[in-house]
């Protein structure tokens, strides 16, 4: 019981379970066929964009930036697709490859500048919405490509793609954490810089790679999210860091770095997602919403920071042993 405790995808999955079971207690709509494949199509971008803000995570850093890059991606991809005439699957790699140029720009801002990754990424977080606002006058582009809307909405076997697509990259970002040289490098250089370099690791080009994947990802979630909505605008993306920073402390990553599953924040982001959804279907005001993930948000930070204390709290205590006399030297009488 205690290894199986241990696992860091119990606890996050067990917050999934009692949410779910909170939200189907205060209303029957939950279950619904459309309200669960909706549910579906809620949870990918929110789920693939956490992966890469948990592995900067991992790294000990923060990334305020993705929701600012999402804006500005699908102002770029729409723009591409509307009125450049680039064709619909080279805008889709050049708006990936955007993402991960921004992100090593992040990344070589944060490790051979020296400046603090929260500094850098709330740069980013005003500068990247700033740029998007650059382009079209500052206007959504709507009707950006009728071959957009399937990459969102469309099925396979009747299951929703998105769902394909946060399973692959899962089962990828798992993959290159657990089992790859780069993976194992981003937890020791969380877990303890200066032994990491010690070891032979590369601090730095660590963390760009880091960076790197974080904008890759935040690129995956911008053209899911064009596609959602088959237009570009800078106001898209709003909040959306704190979402995705959010599902992967739910999951278990540590702020402080170097412990965490990748895997977990797939039940961080499902827990921010029903938790929302529940509140939509109960007809909650936005305002209480916003007041309760920030709620969300703060005790799970909490948690990651008195993880310690509450395991000592929680810990069985050893049984006092009695005292034993203490052995007679030579020349003592017993």
């Amino acid at each position: 019981m205690r290894r199986w405790l241990a696992n860091p995808l119990v606890g996050p999955a067990i917050a999934t379970v009692v949410v779910t079971l909170l939200v189907m207690s205060t209303t029957d709509r939950f279950l619904v066929a459309g309200n669960l494949n909706n549910l579906a199509l809620q949870v990918s971008i929110v789920a693939l964009v956490a992966i890469g803000s948990t592995a900067v995570i991992f790294i000990g850093g923060i990334d305020l930036s993705p929701g600012s890059m999402i804006a500005l991606l699908t102002m770029v991809l729409a723009c591409m697709l509307k009125f450049w005439g680039i064709g619909f699957s080279l805008a889709i790699v050049l708006t990936l490859a955007l993402g991960a140029a921004i992100g090593a720009l992040n990344g070589f801002i944060t490790a051979y500048l020296r400046i603090p990754a929260f500094i850098t990424t709330l740069a980013g977080y005003s500068a990247y919405r700033g740029m998007a606002f650059m382009f079209n006058k500052g206007s959504p582009v709507f009707s950006a490509s009728e071959r957009l809307e399937p990459l969102f909405y469309g099925t396979f076997l009747g299951i929703p793609l998105p769902l394909y697509y946060v399973v692959a990259f899962f089962a990828v970002a798992h993959w290159l954490m657990r089992y790859t040289r780069l993976g194992r490098s981003i937890y020791a250089v969380g877990g303890n810089p200066a032994a990491a370099r010690l070891s032979g690791i590369n601090v730095r080009r660590t963390q760009l790679y880091a960076f790197v994947i974080a904008g890759f990802m935040a690129a995956v979630g911008a053209v899911l999210m064009a596609a959602r909505l088959n237009s570009g605008s800078p106001n898209y993306g709003v909040g959306l860091e704190l979402q995705a920073i959010a599902a992967a402390v739910i999951g278990g990553a540590s702020l402080a770095g170097g412990r965490g599953d990748v895997l977990a924040t797939l039940f961080g982001a499902l827990t921010i997602t029903i938790v929302q959804n529940g509140l939509n279907l109960n007809a909650v005001p936005t305002s209480t919403q916003n007041i309760v993930i920030g709620a969300i948000i703060v005790l799970a930070v909490g948690i990651d920071m008195w993880r310690g204390e509450l395991g000592r709290l929680l810990a069985p205590r050893r049984q006092a042993e009695p005292a034993r006399p203490p052995a007679a030297t030579e020349g003592e009488k017993p």
